[in-house]
């Protein structure tokens, strides 16, 4: 060991913490892609051919779900990462 360093304290940073699934980009993401999927099978199916043009259901299919792939890659390339508290600190936020 060396001098100043203690026996329960490590070298460099340890392990991080992320939000994981309660980043609210993950519940939009995969609501976004739910709801892609859903309208992708009313087109395919062609629920909708005797109120019209059923195209829309096309449109905002594929939107949704590339809108909600693009907020899942976001939380996995961009990761929120939680700060553990500091010795003798209370944690923050939330009810005590």
């Amino acid at each position: 060991m060396t001098q100043g360093q203690s026996q329960g304290q490590t070298q460099g940073p340890g392990p991080r913490k992320t939000a994981g699934a309660f980043d609210i980009r993950n519940v939009i993401g995969a609501l976004l892609v739910v709801y892609g999927v859903v309208l992708l099978i009313v087109y395919a199916v062609g629920a909708n051919d005797a109120m019209g043009d059923n195209t829309d259901n096309l449109a905002g299919g594929l939107t949704f779900l590339v809108v909600g792939l693009v907020f899942l890659a976001w939380a996995q390339l961009r990761p929120i990462v939680v700060e553990p508290p500091k010795e003798g600190e209370a944690p923050k936020g939330g009810l005590h």
